[in-house]
């Protein structure tokens, strides 16, 4: 028994892997690409995708956003979770990183599920309210450029139904946000919209120290 979140050394998070995760060939496959990229950091752990997918499962959600869609292995855990007829709205503005998960999408029969809207995610995100879509999905993962998290979070608290819940990434940033004497931007904006969600009346919060830290936040 531990009074605190047991660290997770190799060994330990090795074990985890063994035991608990299901992660299907084709996921195994698009994250094995996405590993040989420049910039494979921004890749989700897929202890964390499983962990998504439970989530939509459990909410029993049909209409959900994503910000951030890299190489498509979120959208496709996420897609995993939705019925047949559900829908994904994965925002992205990079044609080329997008093309991977496409693909991908597709050899796991859930390109029919997911709508990538290829566009500044704020505009895409207006344009949804504009519509009148307020209030209309029920999950909303967020991972994308930092310093607009908060921009992200206003726009998708507006577009989820009571008791829909945000999903937010990196909001550990690799233990920066704890580290007084780090003032990069990107450190700043997470930690600065980490201190604003813990008050905000508006939401129940559950921070947990998966992959690089996620903010599990229900809308009242």
């Amino acid at each position: 028994m531990s009074s605190k979140t047991i660290f997770l050394n190799q060994a330990v998070y090795d074990y985890l892997c063994d035991v608990s995760l299901h992660e299907s060939e084709v996921m195994t496959a698009l994250r094995k690409e996405t590993a040989e990229l420049e910039m494979a950091v921004m890749q989700i752990a897929p202890e964390q995708g499983q962990f998504m997918t439970l989530l939509v499962q459990l909410l029993g959600v049909r209409n959900a956003i994503e910000i951030g869609t890299f190489t498509g292995y979120s959208a496709l855990a996420i897609a995993m979770g939705l019925p047949d007829d559900g829908c994904l709205l994965a925002c992205d503005v990079s044609q080329e990183w997008t093309a991977i998960g496409r693909k991908y999408w597709q050899r796991a029969g859930q390109a029919h599920k997911i709508n990538l809207r290829l566009a500044p995610a704020l505009e895409t995100l207006n344009a949804l309210l504009a519509d009148g879509k307020a209030g209309e999905f029920d999950f909303a993962f967020i991972d994308a450029d930092k310093e607009n998290y908060r921009n992200y979070y206003e726009r998708c608290l507006q577009l989820l139904r009571p008791g829909g819940l945000i999903v937010v990434d990196n909001v550990l940033w690799g233990g920066s946000v704890a580290d007084s004497e780090n003032k990069k931007p990107d450190t700043c904006a997470i930690r600065e919209f980490n201190l604003f969600v813990k008050s905000d009346a508006r939401v129940d919060i559950s921070m947990i120290p998966m992959g690089d830290g996620l903010s599990l936040i229900r809308k009242k």
